[in-house]
């Protein structure tokens, strides 16, 4: 089976993180670094954290550096614990900050311990993911990844798609993640290919908890999304869903493998401004396919129309249709749409 993903090699740290950790709390304290990596997430979380809720340190020196005492990490530990438990983070920030205990129903769940780095817990998939010039929370979710941990990849996916925003969070962190660990699986003899699968579905189990509830159809703004005819690869779409709902345009995604005889059925049902055919592989990607969707019309003679046919993914490298757009990425793709929903399409 063809993969989403690609390639990589180890990822190896030669500093001991407990005693460099240990050494910088007796000098007076953790750099945001140090914190970051003791809690397995990102710098710019810690951070935003600070910024956003008041969870910084209780002491800065000279410049404003932030230096992270004993206290100050069990805070930030805490709120890990507390939002991987499924509390939101502002709620999550508050209990961390009063000292206060949870609410029965807040408590969180023995499962949602604060995630540790690679280096202080040994990486049970035997080595981590190089991901070279990635950003620094691909490391954390990549380490959640190979420890099979639940609980901190939830986290920090919510956390990379809440600070970040989707499309920037698919582009710079999730997709460079499912890359490095779709590359260790085909380097690997097949060994990973459960923590592909893990991540996939946790992936798409972020999106469906932040996704917006379904845009009301309206008359030329409906984007019909599927699979070509034997792909199953169905995540991109599923973002590319959320991104349009979020912009409020109405969308109806059909999923992985939609036979022909149903994508027509679809497309007549629905009259959509816009199709999107994804394909993984060129030997799904049909040319045929996508010239007979985008010569369908429907409405009254004078007046008719017809949907704007985008060849999405991989496939479709090489086999590119005359006249039908192909979006390079998530963004590029979002864009086409929204353009065609507010510029109209014109009659036939």
């Amino acid at each position: 089976m063809r993969r989403l993903c690609v390639a990589i090699s180890t990822y190896t740290n030669p500093v001991d993180p407990d005693r460099a950790d240990d050494d910088t709390a007796r000098a007076g304290g953790l750099t945001t670094g140090e914190v970051a990596r003791r809690l397995g997430v990102a710098p710019t979380t810690v951070r935003s954290w600070d910024r956003r809720y008041g969870l910084g340190p209780d002491a800065r020196t000279g410049g404003r550096h932030r230096r992270w005492t004993a206290a100050d990490v069990a805070r930030l530990e805490r709120m890990c614990a507390l939002t991987a438990s499924g509390l939101p983070p502002a709620e999550a920030a508050r209990i961390a900050l009063s000292g206060a205990p949870p609410q029965p129903d807040q408590a969180p769940r023995p499962a949602a311990a604060p995630p540790r780095p690679a280096a202080r817990e040994p990486d049970r998939a035997g080595s981590g993911l190089r991901l070279g010039d990635a950003r620094q929370e691909c490391k954390g979710v990549a380490r959640a990844a190979l420890r099979l941990d639940a609980a901190a990849l939830d986290g920090l996916l919510t956390a990379a798609i809440e600070e970040h925003g989707l499309i920037a969070a698919w582009t710079e962190i999730i997709v460079p993640t499912l890359q490095a660990v779709g590359r260790k699986w085909e380097r690997s003899d097949e060994r990973y290919v459960e923590v592909e699968h893990f991540l996939s579905w946790h992936v798409s189990s972020a999106l469906r908890r932040g996704a917006p509830a379904a845009a009301a159809p309206r008359p030329g703004a409906t984007t019909l999304l599927a699979c070509v005819p034997g792909e199953n690869h169905t995540l991109p779409l599923e973002v590319l869903t959320v991104a349009l709902t979020q912009r409020g345009i109405p969308v109806r995604m059909f999923g992985g493998a939609l036979p022909v005889e149903s994508l027509v059925a679809a497309v007549r049902r629905t009259g959509p401004v816009a199709v999107g055919l994804w394909a993984q592989s060129r030997t799904t990607a049909s040319r045929p396919l996508a010239q007979h969707v985008a010569s369908m019309q429907w409405g009254v003679r004078g007046s008719r129309r017809k949907p704007l046919v985008l060849t999405l993914g991989p496939g479709w490298a090489g086999r590119t249709v005359p006249g039908l757009p192909r979006p390079s990425g998530l963004a590029e793709a979002v864009a086409v749409v929204e353009s065609l929903v507010q510029g109209g399409q014109p009659p036939t």
